[in-house]
């Protein structure tokens, strides 16, 4: 086996403990297995028809046919690389393969039914959107609703903690820390909410789409009822119908598409995280023996929200190509997209990685109170806001620019300062009062 310190990915080496479950969906290994599970479950599907050459197979076989994809291994998946050696073709050698092994299950004058009537593209476009459907339910999922269980969490302990917000980088009026927060998870959900309903979907149709090897041998059989049945109720994935030879992809780039947006807002996630560390609005917690750079020891770096921002990156560099790529093919067909498709897995990869670097930054935040209360109490001229309005429904002439000369520029407003000016204005001593019960902290809206 490859020692990892050769990898040329860093997804199969520097980052294989984080990402080694992909490899049940996503390898060379899995892609074969995912392969040799339609062609069994297709020819299960034709002996169920049935079709009448079929209907001497013993059904109680079904579970030793299926249990050849359940229990593949490794040496399995090296027999049929072996055979591919002299085929120079991948899903051929998948069909010799199960036709030997139903052999000695004496299934002998039955196996030309393996592979009946299929193009190649039947199966590869079947059992890479099964292995995208289950890897992202089963290693995806998990980890991305765990983040967002994490900052549903953080949104409600930080409800109420007034934060100073910020515009074009410059002070405005306060927020509240939670619900800037909270502004992720409703963005994440909504997209959540959008991947979940997008379908899985798949082409089964024969060399150019139209079942003519099925249909020239089987006239009187409802093909397309079977095909949809086939892929939907034993697959659970979603036909498409009419295509060529090969699956148009659109729904593969609407799911690559909206992977795109979750790390798009994982990106100003961690961007906003990082600027609030830099503010010292939350320190990290140290690990003994963590070293955070190699000429200042104080240095505590946000080395997480950094490494999830990269690997976002790199993901979304990839679902681009993905998406923009996978529906161009040239007439009824063209390889193109065969070898791009091996790669739907690396940014599912990059992805999975920054997910965990996210949840590791999260989990060592810790919130610096102080900080957050200096900046509120160093920036009393964000209340000019609440003023100037109060202002406007008392009628008084001219409140934005009377509220613009005080506090535009370079002087300093404190809380002096604004309760100075309170006291200078022409209205009545309840509205004054109103006025100078509010404070940055406590002017952050609902």
């Amino acid at each position: 086996m490859l020692d990892p310190l050769m990898s040329i990915s860093p997804v199969d080496g520097r980052y294989r403990a984080h990402t080694e479950q992909l490899g049940d969906y996503f390898s060379e290994f899995a892609l074969i297995r995912y392969r040799v599970r339609v062609e069994i479950e297709y020819f299960i599907a034709l002996c169920e028809i049935p079709l009448p050459q079929l209907k001497g197979v013993d059904r109680s076989l079904f579970t030793a046919m299926r249990k050849i994809y359940q229990e593949f291994t490794l040496e399995e998946a090296s027999e049929i690389k072996s055979t591919e050696k002299i085929t120079n073709h991948d899903v051929k050698a998948v069909e010799y393969f199960i036709k030997e092994r139903f052999s000695k299950m004496g299934l002998e004058r039955y196996i030309e039914f393996v592979h009946f009537g299929l193009t190649s593209q039947d199966i590869n476009n079947t059992s890479v959107p099964l292995s995208l459907m289950e890897g992202i339910r089963d290693v995806y999922m998990p980890v991305f609703d765990n983040l967002i269980a994490v900052l549903r969490k953080m949104e409600q302990e930080w409800a109420q903690v007034p934060m100073l917000a910020r515009t074009h980088g410059q002070p405005a009026s306060p927020t509240r820390l939670g619900k800037e927060i909270g502004v992720f998870t409703a963005r994440l959900e909504e997209q959540k909410s959008q991947l979940t309903a997008l379908p899985y979907p798949a082409k089964f149709g024969g060399a150019t789409g139209n079942m003519n090897a099925h249909h020239v041998a089987y006239p009187s059989i409802d093909w397309n009822g079977f095909t949809a049945h086939f892929v939907e109720s034993i697959l659970g994935l979603k036909r498409s119908y009419p295509t060529t030879q090969i699956e148009h992809y659109d729904n593969l780039a609407a799911l690559f598409d909206n992977l795109k947006r979750i790390n798009t807002i994982l990106i100003d996630l961690c961007r906003d995280i990082w600027t609030y560390i830099s503010m010292e609005y939350f320190r990290q917690k140290v690990k003994a023996g963590e070293v955070g750079s190699s000429a200042m020891p104080h240095k505590v770096n946000p080395i997480d929200f950094e490494n999830a921002e990269g690997n976002l990156g790199v993901a979304n560099a990839l679902y681009e190509h993905l998406a923009a790529k996978l529906p161009l093919s040239r007439l009824q067909r063209d390889l193109t997209d065969s070898t791009v498709l091996r790669t739907v897995g690396v940014p599912l990869a990059h992805s999975l990685l920054a997910l965990k670097s996210l949840l590791k930054g999260l989990d060592k935040l810790i919130l610096n109170h102080p900080a957050l209360e200096a900046d509120l109490d160093a920036n009393w001229a964000v209340v000019a806001e609440a003023i100037q309005t109060i202002l406007r429904r008392e009628s008084y002439p001219n409140p934005y620019e009377t509220l613009k000369e005080l506090t535009r520029g370079n002087q300093h407003i404190s809380a002096a300062s604004i309760a100075a000016f309170i006291d200078t204005l022409d209205v009545s001593e309840e509205v004054k009062k109103e006025l100078r019960a509010i404070t940055p902290h406590n002017y952050t809206g609902i």
